[in-house]
């Protein structure tokens, strides 16, 4: 207890050291701050600060990540949760699927076009990816719910939009297609020894996905599915990121409190807002990790 006080109090001392001084002490990040003002309540000051609005310019830069991770003003995030935690600073990891876990083995445009040509598809591989993109972007039902159950209704329109082909077994090769091992590879080939270290240090992980039913069917095909403790697919947690339900309902399948568990996803949005609004920690890959290892260390576990 008395090391967690002497961190805190540390902190709070580096932070007014370099604020009280300056009216606009984080300018140079993107940040600005009101100067800073002590109000007496019952014999106590009263810090406040006001953080003006971030650009979209400066929200995406590792600078920015770093300051909103507590590092700024010599603090130490991971000391931080040491000293709370224990060596080990989470009890659990939540992992994304596709962009984290898994990417496809090859473009999408590409596929859709060597199987579709069969079925009489013309569109070239440029434009099958714009249409696609205008379809993945359209509003889609009441709900908001893409994937609901096998999700086919959300890739009929998908495919229809992408191909102009209607042709129902067109669809389902497809479909089926991207249920295999074909369709999908690893994003770290280090990955398994990763999960097996997490495991076996009693860190417990999740997988936690917008997808339909077919992710457990891919996961099986990669042959990863025993890496992971519990799977919240939105397809049967019937929330998608980022909404909090979805990593709320991991961490009730993995037996933990939010705030023991970090999520790591390749979605600004989804992954790192929404995991925060559900109270968890959370971590960018590409840019706050780069492996799993990493994401490993991090959390105190060595591979």
């Amino acid at each position: 207890m008395a090391k967690t006080q002497k961190i805190i109090s540390n902190y709070f001392a580096n932070f007014l050291n370099k604020t009280s001084n300056s009216r606009y002490g984080f300018s140079s990040n993107g940040l600005t701050t009101t100067t800073l003002t002590n109000n007496p309540i019952n014999g106590c000051p009263r810090t406040t600060l006001f953080f003006s609005s971030l650009s979209s310019s400066t929200a995406t830069t590792s600078k920015e990540a770093d300051i909103l991770g507590s590092r700024q003003w010599g603090f130490d995030y991971e000391e931080y949760r040491r000293s709370l935690y224990g060596d080990i600073t989470h009890k659990a990891l939540l992992v994304d699927a596709v962009g984290t876990l898994v990417v496809p083995s090859q473009p999408m445009a590409q596929i859709y076009k060597e199987i579709g040509e069969k079925y009489g598809v013309k569109y070239t591989e440029d434009e099958i990816l714009n249409r696609y993109r205008w379809a993945y972007g359209q509003p889609w039902g009441r709900s908001r719910l893409r994937y609901v159950d096998d999700g086919k209704p959300f890739w009929q329109f998908i495919v229809k939009s992408s191909t102009g082909c209607s042709d129902s077994e067109y669809f389902e090769e497809l479909y089926h297609y991207y249920a295999t091992d074909k369709a999908w590879r690893l994003c770290d080939p280090d990955a398994d020894k990763v999960f097996k270290a997490l495991r076996s240090s009693g860190v417990k992980v999740a997988v936690v996905s917008n997808f339909d039913t077919r992710l457990r069917l891919v996961l099986q095909a990669l042959n990863c599915d025993h890496w992971f403790d519990a799977v919240a697919v939105s397809a049967e947690v019937e929330a998608e990121k980022p909404n909090p339900t979805i990593f709320l309902k991991a961490c009730e399948l993995l037996g933990v409190k939010p705030e023991e568990a970090v999520h790591v996803g390749d979605d600004r949005r989804n992954d790192l807002w929404g995991a925060r609004d559900a109270g968890c920690d959370a971590w960018l890959w590409g840019s706050d990790v780069h492996s799993f290892e990493e994401v490993a260390q991090r959390i105190g576990v060595q591979v």
